[in-house]
């Protein structure tokens, strides 16, 4: 699930570089794409006028559609709650912005319905620094197993001799972004 990076929210986050963010938000849907992972990506008021996803990010999730909503919390919108049912996985791999909201509820909604959530703490980013921690505490206690971007790269991929994935993932990874940084 990737919700709301959209310009506004990224420009509102303080818990973290706003670019650096971006960039690891983009690896992940990378990371995804390449081992085919089903992508529900979301929006929140682009109909009432807000920027959709930033363009970065779409151009890596262009075959993704944006399901716009206007709640809050994106789990009680049919259209979005429907489009995670309809993946089949019982474990979600979440980034949204922001920490304490956004990220928050669809988390906490999803692990009382038995999901396994894996919040992608660094392709997420709160308000401020302290409300980021207080989110991100508030979903662990709840269940939610925090992750990186980098561990969910090499867990999909767990093993080098995997030739489909391998290549493309040590390139993402290893050259495009820890040998690059």
């Amino acid at each position: 699930m990737v919700i709301d990076f959209q310009p506004t929210q990224v420009a509102a986050v303080h818990s973290m570089d706003a670019a650096l963010m971006t960039k690891n938000v983009v690896t992940l849907a990378r990371i995804a794409t390449t081992f085919g992972l089903p992508i529900v990506l979301s929006t929140v008021n682009v109909a009432k006028g807000q920027p959709p996803t930033v363009a970065e990010l779409k151009a890596v999730l262009a075959e993704s559609a944006e399901i716009d909503r206007t709640q809050i919390n994106a789990w009680e919108d049919i259209e979005f709650r429907a489009a995670v049912e309809a993946t089949g996985r019982r474990q979600l791999v979440i980034s949204a912005l922001w920490t304490e909201a956004c990220l928050a509820y669809p988390t906490l909604d999803a692990l009382r319905e038995g999901y396994e959530v894996f919040p992608v703490v660094d392709a997420i980013g709160g308000t401020s620094e302290e409300a980021h921690r207080a989110g991100l505490r508030r979903v662990e206690a709840a269940g939610a197993q925090p992750v990186s971007w980098v561990s969910v790269a090499t867990e999909l991929q767990r093993d080098w001799a995997r030739r489909d994935t391998a290549v493309p993932i040590r390139e993402i990874v290893v050259v495009d972004r820890l040998m690059k940084e």
